[in-house]
């Protein structure tokens, strides 16, 4: 959220949310694009725009509210959840600060989910099992703001989950196994 004070006429004052695609809509000069701009070049930009407007503006441009980037890992780790972006960080090094991998993960299929737009999502499967490897560090991938991470279950898992049920079904009732 960013806060416009203009100092000859407050009445053309706002406060306006910056979008997901990073546009702004403002009520002076209308829609413009400032993600990944510094506030300084937003202001300059806002300036330069509304010159077409009012003659020589003065604009002070606070930045009130921000969200960091972050990732979710989901699944089978330690604890999902939302993780804030600070630094580069890759999809191995997010699951380790998720807590790392649970013992029915399937490490050597965890989904990495990146939207390409509102309406798209490009999908790549990160082979991660053996990522100590150095020939496999190319399968860990650096992360962007708003990817998602999930960890399936291992196959084997969910096999033994059923496993455990007929094993049980042998104890109760022994006699209908009997040919």
């Amino acid at each position: 959220m960013v806060e416009l004070q203009y100092r000859y006429t407050p009445e053309l004052n706002q406060t306006v949310t910056v979008l997901p695609d990073g546009d702004i809509d403002l009520n002076l000069v209308g829609n413009m694009k400032v993600s990944g701009l510094t506030v300084g070049q937003a202001r300059d930009l806002i300036l330069q725009k509304a010159k077409t407007r009012l003659n020589d503006p003065e604009l002070n441009l606070i930045l009130r509210e921000f969200q960091r980037p972050y990732v979710v890992v989901a699944g089978e780790v330690a604890k999902p959840g939302k993780i804030d972006l600070r630094e580069t960080t890759t999809a191995m090094q997010a699951i380790l600060l998720a807590g790392g991998f649970t013992e029915n993960a399937h490490s050597g299929q965890v989904l990495l989910f990146r939207q390409i737009n509102g309406d798209t999502a490009e999908v790549k499967i990160l082979k991660l099992a053996n990522i100590h490897k150095t020939a496999a560090l190319e399968q860990d991938a650096q992360l962007e703001s708003g990817d998602m991470l999930m960890v399936p279950r291992n196959k084997l898992e969910n096999v033994s989950r059923y496993m455990k049920l007929l094993n049980i079904g042998a104890y109760i009732n022994p006699l209908q196994l009997v040919p």
